[in-house]
């Protein structure tokens, strides 16, 4: 039911209990498949040699960034996300070897509103239709609402329909688009913006946690059900 003040006029929702929530500390976040661990130079070799698995840089193409092409490049790219204050930069590792295989960071953090972004969202081939991707999402969305964030951002260049597609596979909801939001390696870019909410947030962990769970996903990643089976069932 929408409130109203004392003059009639309707306002939000009163929060009588809010505090801020808490800055991303640098921590470890551990999955069955995967884990999240602060991004440091020393994920540069691997991750390099992973990045070089695809054919091509048409994964770089609606990234800010151009696909690194050596190593000394690679660790400019990595010192870049572990230099700015506003990131929170983490390197995905495979429990399976323990090799770093993508990387991912938190971004636009607003602890007085409780607004935090999943963003700068770099998968080499390693991770890409299987498990590891949709894992360390849901490491991150766990861990930010867990420090207390109200809301979890996702935004996409509009023409990058995989990125979109994956946000919403997971649970995010397309919010808008914002017209010539940037210019991006010469080129207009049109953004897509996508969240969840903390109030949405229990129904998707539920769904994300049972299609995880060993009953569902066997040792190699193999799923028993889609994921779309256990958000229909809640």
């Amino acid at each position: 039911m929408t409130q109203h003040n004392q003059y009639g006029q309707p306002i939000g929702f009163a929060l009588p209990d809010w505090q801020p929530a808490i800055f991303p500390p640098a921590a470890i976040l551990t999955g069955r498949f995967c884990h999240l661990t602060p991004l440091q130079l020393n994920h540069a070799p691997a991750l390099f040699a992973a990045f070089l698995l695809a054919p091509d840089d048409r994964d770089w193409t609606w990234l800010g960034a151009s696909q690194p092409q050596s190593l000394a490049e690679m660790n400019d790219w990595i010192a870049n996300k572990i230099g700015d204050r506003g990131l929170v930069s983490y390197a995905v590792i495979d429990q399976a070897n323990l090799q770093a295989v993508g990387a991912v960071c938190f971004a636009n953090i607003d602890v007085q509103n409780g607004a935090i972004e999943i963003g700068h969202v770099t998968w080499s081939p390693l991770m890409q239709r299987n498990v590891l991707g949709s894992e360390a999402l849901y490491l991150l969305l766990q861990h930010a609402f867990a420090l207390g964030y109200r809301r979890v951002a996702w935004r996409c260049d509009s023409l990058n329909r995989a990125s979109r597609r994956a946000a919403e596979r997971i649970g995010f909801s397309f919010e808008g688009r914002f017209r010539q939001a940037m210019t991006r390696k010469q080129r207009n870019r049109d953004t897509d913006w996508l969240s969840i909410i903390d109030g949405e947030w229990p129904p998707i962990q539920q769904a994300l946690s049972q299609w995880l769970a060993v009953e569902n996903m066997d040792q190699h990643g193999r799923e028993r059900q889609k994921l779309r089976c256990f958000f229909s069932a809640n």
